[in-house]
């Protein structure tokens, strides 16, 4: 790996010097991207990190139900990776960080903490009614978790991914590629699960309700964003938490 890259920039940079040698022109079509997983050896998630990334940079144009498109000349593909937060590999961080937070929160959680989570879940299902894109009652209900531990170093931490998550051009572009909504009714349901298990004190059930929802939130992305065939191995994740 080059000194000072993240992992999706080193396969962006691998990416711009694959098409390169394939001798692409501007407005052809590119490989796609279940090809491009198989010429970098990596996952479909860490192959659309990539191209998230050569998106931002307006090198490529991801055309959902058609391809990847090239849409700027060669001497572009040189210029510098643009710094941001792969979405997957935040998601992969969350998965590890909130379903052992999760765990530990049922043994000190109280009966406030569940009165103020309720809360939280009431806040995104309106949201969900309304339609729109308020992820707030989302990002509260996950805060308050960590809150319910009682340890500030714990909520920072959430907190920071959350601020990352927030400001990732990447993970806005992934958005963008979604039109189906529905996918937040399940992901209250996987909430409404976790509270479940942490109202029961039950440790080892918020946590794996925890890491199950976080795993649904992947699939889900993967899924919706796919411009080609969803069912390919992505390596970033396990189906079970160890």
């Amino acid at each position: 790996m080059r000194k000072g890259l993240r992992r999706y920039q080193e396969l962006a940079h691998e990416l711009k010097i694959l098409i390169q040698q394939k001798g692409y022109k501007v407005g052809d079509r590119i490989l796609t991207e279940r090809q491009i997983a198989e010429a970098l050896n990596v996952g479909r998630s860490a192959a659309r990190e990539a191209i998230l990334m050569l998106e931002i940079e307006d090198l490529v144009e991801v055309r959902k139900g058609s391809g990847i498109y090239l849409v700027s000349d060669s001497n572009r593909l040189a210029r510098p990776i643009v710094d941001d937060i792969g979405p997957f590999e935040l998601l992969q961080a969350r998965q590890l960080l909130e379903s052992s937070i999760a765990g530990f929160a049922a043994v000190t959680v109280t009966k406030n903490d569940i009165v103020r989570m309720r809360e939280a879940l009431e806040m995104e299902r309106k949201g969900i009614e309304a339609k729109n894109n308020d992820y707030s009652g989302d990002e509260l209900f996950h805060r308050l978790i960590a809150e319910a531990t009682q340890n500030s170093v714990l909520v920072d931490m959430v907190s920071e991914l959350w601020r990352k998550r927030d400001q990732s051009l990447m993970w806005a572009r992934l958005h963008e590629r979604i039109f189906d909504t529905d996918y937040r009714e399940q992901w209250l349901k996987d909430h409404e699960d976790i509270l479940s298990a942490l109202q029961l004190k039950d440790a080892e059930g918020a946590r794996q309700a925890m890491w199950t929802h976080l795993e649904n939130v992947r699939d889900t992305l993967m899924e919706l964003s796919d411009v080609e065939d969803p069912h390919f191995d992505g390596y970033l994740f396990s189906n079970t938490a160890n």
